[in-house]
């Protein structure tokens, strides 16, 4: 709602439009999340470490998911016609919205050990997934016939005043409470992680108290990196195969980035959709992953998850390749389809692979390596999007960018081993 699909569109077509200077407003807009993706990158992987130490993972995110919800309800005031300050001041809630949403997801995602057993994690992880597609789906659909659709100075079913870009300000006020209420049951129904007891640790280093209980008030950010540095390393001696996956998970979650980021533009410009339609496209895409996401959760507790994430990126990089040879919206329609059928279950596997990896207690630090390693490539789809297309003189060979992409985190997966049952079920010992 925020990031894609209306506050941003309405922060650089509306707001921003006639904006002054040597930035456009989608210039502007790259520059904050790229500026975000930053600080994330950076900071990510110590918030997880310090949430699991001190055993405030459920507390960390609260705090994180309410600061969304907060941002998110503030972007209500960003008048469109009144761009100065306005337009600046949405680029700094989208900007901080985005760190404090990447911050709670990493938490969110360490749940997942507290809510699945070894032999449950693919279709908890897949069945989650296919949830939030389903919810963004609807509440997609309800903004938008409620509050964007149709012509006039009135817009939506409710018949909202278009004025200062109402309609579109009062959609962010519904999504903020829409995820303050959808929040609500995970932090009631989910206890709180153990502490993270460190081997050798002691109170003075904020590793343990005396009661058990950590104490990251202890530790300085400082020490927080070091340990992770230490964490790292040991993680390394002990089973290279996690950096291995955090790596090749990076580059082909990329990809799948890609595939929705670069999806409407070609679309438009190579299969000839109509820009109303792409929505519409957009709402069956997501439909189709999230029903492949939850029928591959069954298939990754039956068969791995490495089986389907490479099941997944195979399937997709068939369907590019049809994709690069033909035309029209029809073939579009029925390969674009099959295609995101396969990345909702790549997404959802790939998490409980890493699930599966993590160390006793370590969950959200490994998380929000998950979420570093990510940022630090999301480059890749863009460039090498860009490159083909500019090197073929046709947004068609973009595709075949994006499937490089795909194809090379295929490759850096091939040799990861698959964790084993028995190696799955050592890492649920000391989860809450």
């Amino acid at each position: 709602m925020i990031v894609t699909f209306v506050f941003s569109v309405y922060l650089t077509d509306s707001v921003g439009a006639d904006l002054d200077g040597p930035f456009s407003a989608a210039t502007w807009l790259s520059i904050a999340i790229a500026l975000a993706g930053l600080v994330i990158a950076v900071t990510a992987p110590v918030m997880g470490q310090r949430a699991d130490r001190g055993g405030r993972r459920r507390r960390s995110l609260a705090i994180w998911t309410y600061l969304t919800v907060a941002l998110t309800a503030l972007m209500v005031l960003v008048d469109a016609d009144a761009p100065y300050p306005w337009f600046f001041v949405g680029l700094l809630l989208l900007a901080l919205g985005s760190i404090t949403f990447e911050f709670a997801e990493v938490s969110y995602f360490a749940m997942l050990r507290q809510v699945s057993t070894p032999a449950t994690v693919g279709r908890v992880s897949g069945f989650g997934w296919a949830m939030g597609y389903f919810g963004g789906i609807f509440l997609l659909l309800t903004a938008f016939l409620g509050f964007i659709s149709g012509d006039g100075d009135e817009r939506g079913l409710l018949g909202i005043s278009t004025d200062g870009g109402l309609n579109v300000r009062l959609v962010c006020l519904v999504a903020a409470v829409w995820f303050a209420v959808f929040a609500l049951p995970v932090l009631r129904s989910v206890p709180e992680n153990r502490p993270r007891v460190r081997s050798g640790g002691d109170a003075e280093n904020g590793e343990v108290d005396d009661d058990g209980q950590g104490d990251d008030d202890k530790v300085g950010l400082g020490e927080s990196y070091r340990i992770l540095w230490r964490d790292l390393k040991a993680l390394w001696r002990r089973d290279p195969r996690t950096v291995k996956f955090l790596v090749a998970s990076a580059i082909f979650r990329d990809g799948l980035a890609g595939v929705f980021t670069f999806g409407a533009i070609l679309a438009v410009t190579v299969y000839g959709l109509a820009p109303g339609d792409v929505l519409i496209f957009g709402v069956a895409a997501n439909v189709v992953a999230a029903l492949g996401a939850a029928v591959a959760g069954v298939a990754d507790d039956l068969v791995g998850p490495k089986v389907v994430i490479i099941g997944s990126l195979a399937a997709m990089l068939g369907t590019m390749t049809v994709l690069l040879f033909v035309d029209g919206t029809a073939m579009f329609w029925i390969f674009g389809l099959l295609m995101c059928l396969f990345v909702g279950p790549a997404q959802s596997a790939s998490r409980s692979f890493l699930a599966r990896l993590a160390p006793p207690g370590g969950d959200g630090q490994m998380f929000g390596l998950y979420a570093t390693t990510g940022r630090a490539v999301s480059f890749l789809a863009p460039a090498l999007f860009g490159l083909f297309t500019w090197g073929f003189g046709t947004d068609r060979a973009g595709i075949a960018g994006i499937a490089l992409v795909l194809l090379i985190g295929l490759l850096l997966l091939l040799p990861v081993r698959t964790p084993t049952r028995a190696e799955t079920s050592a890492t649920w010992a000391g989860t809450a």
